[in-house]
């Protein structure tokens, strides 16, 4: 791909799309984030859960070999403190270029599942700039909440550095009104609430690298983040069953603390023929509690009774290291191989308590009775270990073939209310073929088997947060992995002279030991479920993106971007005795955008709209499922630069001052006997959110 005038140029691989500092000046960009975003087509590197790459059941432990997002051509020793968490913080002066990698190599410190950013900084000896941002987001309530982070990048001889600040109010209000109707269709009972969650959460990060000599390099990395995010709520709720509606009401009150912290490190050494060593390591932790208390009373001055205490709390450790080693042999192949380690331990407790008449109180449940829960004290642990290797083929100037092996060992253990302990092996195939057809089209092929990590809140008593009317879920210390095979075509093609980009995809997933609801046996004649695997499925996909410049309408910094996904999956359920969609793969969503740069006056302005296609989402329970509608946001913004060397934006959310719609339909029994006994239709706004922040580098 040769140099261009517009500042796009190619690198001396022909799949790498080259954009050097100079290109994002016309912008004056204050992050990397602000130069990723003039980028066609870049939604599709940053967004890695589009098109069918989400999976509910599936917890990011360990590390893995794959990421999205490289620094100076290599990933961050982080997963909390992730690359991505540092392009907003990362002042524009510092970098030198940004690459587009579209293909894969050994070369490159990850496997590339699509396309790989790759922010290559300036190296001098001695730089540092600070960037900082400060403003303030108003609600739907009027209450206005603080934003700002400060952030310190630079270099020193052979020390890179970058620290972080940042903190943010994370303020949220919903209003919600429940229509709920008999079987018959006759009213039952109208629920309104107001609920606001007031989080306050604040972060610090830090890298540090260090380049010894040419060919050793160590890197230590760092956050620590605590976000305490409380809510309250006040419900009405007004019976139409009587000869005249009646009004109760209640209020809840639910404290919450999260922290977690995180560090990590890597070693790099370059042997004198280019072959590479590599280990890296991770340790995080993570703490989580909530309480829920709930007061019922009969008129605003009445007395208030409490009825619910429900105090959830978790802790969680990782552990991570991971080495390999990685050299080239014959025409163009290079091979990587190496083991990674993980210990992941999670401690949880359940306590559960209801107001019993005749029931001694107990002041550890707020004096309320305890409801005794089975398998509500847990501690969960997972050794697992993978061996891989990942060859790379160049066939020819056009074509590449990425082939990896990874076998997977584990061993799940858990004690506490319940014993138990499972071992597990897996082979994990995968094959990347890409063919750049042109410099600018390039088709892309691959089949992967991917195994689901289970979460391990499923193995125990938990809180239900589907459903109020249930305020516990049992655990299933039983529940065995989703296994996928994954079949993928893409073409992606980039428009001449920086045009635009238009990507389609293609994929077919064979689900096997999907997770759902399955029944939980218990004595007595009420009926439960729990989360379990209910069998396999398929789904079936297409994902079409465009990122387009109107430069051929004589505005070639206007940028226009859509998306389309459409989806359709299918499992045959025991527990419903039917067919129905497999979770989280619904009918699909869409989007598109607009950003219009005019550079002479400084300015920048846009929107954009995201929705998901109507009849999305519907989640089955053993006598009950829950519809969730389309969940559409529109946001605009516009913004000014060049005051003072400062940028100011205001940005708006939620303009349609959309609501969510939801409907739960109830059965007496089971749901497949199809005896309907009550229809809940939910509307929940969020309303309208202003913002106005001021950035800048010094």
């Amino acid at each position: 791909m040769a140099a261009r005038d517009d500042g796009e140029s190619g690198a001396e691989d022909e799949s790498t799309v080259n954009y050097p500092a100079a290109y994002f000046s016309q912008f004056s960009p204050v992050s990397v984030d602000d130069m990723l975003s003039r980028i066609p087509g870049i939604n599709l590197v940053l967004d890695a859960s589009r098109g069918g790459f989400s999976n509910f059941n599936q917890q990011d432990r360990g590390l893995g070999g794959s990421a999205r997002i490289l620094i100076d051509g290599k990933r961050l020793a982080g997963k909390v403190n992730e690359a991505r968490e540092q392009l907003a913080r990362i002042a524009a002066e510092e970098v030198d270029h940004i690459e587009i990698i579209r293909g894969t190599s050994s070369g490159l410190d990850v496997q590339n599942v699509g396309q790989v950013v790759n922010v290559v900084l300036k190296r001098s000896a001695s730089r540092s700039s600070i960037a900082a941002q400060a403003g303030m987001r108003r609600y739907e309530d009027g209450n206005v909440e603080p934003v700002g982070s400060v952030s310190l990048t630079g270099q020193r001889d052979n020390l890179n550095y970058l620290l972080s600040l940042s903190g943010q109010a994370d303020y949220r209000v919903e209003d919600s009104l429940e229509v709920s109707t008999h079987g018959d269709g006759s009213l039952n009972e109208i629920i309104r609430f107001n609920r606001v969650f007031e989080r306050n959460p604040y972060r610090f990060n830090s890298s540090l690298t260090w380049d010894i000599g040419s060919a050793d390099r160590i890197a230590i990395n760092a956050l620590y983040n605590r976000n305490d995010p409380p809510n309250t709520l006040l419900r009405s709720i007004t019976d139409h069953n009587g000869a005249a509606p009646m009004t109760s009401w209640e209020r809840e009150n639910v404290p919450a603390t999260q922290a977690n912290w995180e560090l990590g490190g890597d070693y790099e050494h370059i042997f004198l023929d280019g072959s590479r060593y590599k280990f890296l390591f991770i340790v995080n932790d993570r703490d989580d509690e909530t309480l829920r208390e709930r007061w019922e009373f009969d008129s605003p001055q009445a007395e208030e009774r409490k009825n619910l205490y429900l105090h959830n709390a978790s802790s969680y450790q990782e552990q991570i290291i991971r080495t390999s080693y990685t050299f080239s042999f014959g025409e163009g192949q290079g091979l990587e191989f190496g083991v990674e380690g993980a210990r992941t331990t999670q401690d949880t407790s359940l306590k559960l308590g209801r107001p019993l008449p005749g029931r001694p109180a107990d002041p550890e449940v707020g004096g309320l009775f305890r409801v005794p829960l089975p398998n509500a004290v847990s501690t969960v642990s997972e050794d697992r270990y993978e061996a891989f290797a990942v060859h790379n083929w160049r066939l020819n100037p056009r074509m590449r073939l990425e082939s990896s092996l990874v076998g997977e060992f584990s061993e799940i253990t858990q004690s506490g209310d319940v014993d138990n302990s499972r071992d597990f092996q897996f082979l994990k195939p995968k094959v990347d073929f890409r063919f750049d057809i042109s410099p600018s089209l390039q088709l892309q092929a691959s089949l992967e088997k991917a195994v689901s990590q289970l979460g391990f809140a499923d193995f125990s008593a938990n809180t239900n947060q589907r459903d109020e009317d249930q305020d516990t879920i049992a655990g299933n210390p039983e529940l065995e992995q989703e296994q996928i095979w994954q079949y993928n075509l893409n073409v992606d093609y980039r428009l001449p002279n920086d045009g635009g980009v238009l990507s389609s995809r293609l994929f077919y997933f064979d689900v096997g030991n999907s997770i759902g609801r399955i029944e939980l046996f218990t004595p007595g004649p009420e009926i439960a479920a729990t989360n379990g695997n209910v069998g396999d499925g398929s789904v079936l996909g297409f994902n079409f993106d465009a990122s387009i410049r109107f430069g051929f309408l004589g505005l070639p910094q206007a940028l226009a971007t859509f998306g389309l996904l459409l989806q359709d999956s299918a499992i045959d359920d025991p527990l419903i005795g039917f067919e129905r969609k497999v979770v989280p793969y619904d009918r699909g969503s869409f989007n598109f955008g607009f950003r219009h740069d005019v550079s002479r006056l400084g300015l920048n302005y846009g929107f954009n709209y995201r929705d998901r296609i109507d009849g999305n989402r519907p989640f089955f329970d053993i006598d009950n499922v829950l519809y969730i509608g389309a969940a559409s946001d529109l946001g605009a913004f516009v913004e000014k630069s060049g005051i003072a060397g400062l940028t100011f934006r205001f940005e708006a959310r939620n303009l349609r001052d959309h609501l969510e719609w939801r409907t739960r339909y109830r059965y007496s029994g089971y749901l497949r006997d199809d005896l309907l006994r009550e229809t809940e239709n939910f509307a929940v706004t969020t309303g309208l959110q202003f913002a106005l922040t001021v950035r800048g580098n010094f």
